[in-house]
């Protein structure tokens, strides 16, 4: 697939400026940037989290990407595009909103530390947003690389729901895997919530009784494509799960991680799926 990879699309849990440094918003920061200088057309999504100020990162939203209704147990939820440029990279970050999902203010627990009981919900807006957003957009990704564990949801509806869609017909998932997976417990009805298209209930196993972010994160890499270590403590369960799938792997690097240099692995990866 090596020369046909022109096109990244990054699904992003979290990023900087927007958020404070961790790895996956650090990653997030630069790697799009990095992949872009490498001649690769590349697109970033993220949450819009209640916390992210608005006129300081100068988000508008986009009219002509938002007004399109989520469904989501029967209950219609309302798509809100918005969009920010990081002028110094001459990249675009379009953010999914949703009054409901993404104004509170903080990212996955309340202010006492409880996991919010929708959490299952938000992840499939999230995925469903992403992916119908990139339909308007009509830009179609020669790979999809999911980081942070609310994209999880990504590489199923992917495969599934919109494996007919000329869009993505030729896209490929990389997921990237880092020890950011929640402690807390999803609803028991998670599968059945995340139904949609062709992604039936019974095409995620993982997620049945009360899953946790390992049952999500099996998931994703279920139909993930290839993998990245992201973390040093990646649970090892995950990584044996992979191995077991036959995934190609690309192991955590922490010198390349530090200096940077990690960029140009990725891109070969990339090149390699």
């Amino acid at each position: 697939m090596a020369e046909n990879v022109k096109r990244v699309l990054f699904v992003n849990s979290e990023m900087c400026p927007y958020l404070p440094e961790s790895d996956i918003a650090t990653i997030a920061r630069q790697l799009p940037q990095s992949i872009q200088e490498k001649k690769k057309e590349i697109r970033s999504f993220m949450p819009r989290y209640g916390f992210i100020n608005e006129r300081k990162n100068q988000l508008h939203e986009v009219i002509r990407l938002s007004g399109m209704n989520i469904i989501i147990s029967d209950v219609d939820h309302p798509l809100i595009i918005k969009v920010a440029s990081i002028s110094s990279a001459r990249i675009q970050v379009y953010f999914i909103d949703n009054e409901d999902y993404f104004r509170r203010r903080q990212m996955f627990s309340d202010a006492s530390g409880k996991f919010f009981p929708d959490n299952d919900e938000r992840a499939v807006f999230f995925a469903r947003g992403v992916l119908e957003t990139t339909k308007k957009l009509r830009w179609a990704p020669d790979i999809i690389h999911c980081q942070g564990w609310i994209s999880h949801l990504v590489p199923a509806y992917l495969k599934k729901a919109y494996r007919d869609d000329p869009i993505f017909s030729s896209s490929k998932v990389v997921l990237s895997l880092y020890d950011d997976l929640p402690d807390g417990k999803f609803s028991s009805d998670f599968a059945k919530k995340a139904e949609f298209g062709g992604l039936h209930r019974e095409d995620l196993p993982h997620l049945e009784g009360t899953p946790g972010g390992v049952e999500l994160a099996k998931t994703a890499i279920s139909y993930a494509d290839g993998l990245i270590f992201g973390s040093a403590s990646v649970d090892a369960g995950l990584a044996a799960f992979g191995k077991s799938l036959g995934l190609p792997a690309l192991a955590f690097d922490a010198k390349a991680l530090a200096d940077g240099s990690y960029t140009e692995a990725y891109n070969a990866f990339y090149d390699s799926i």
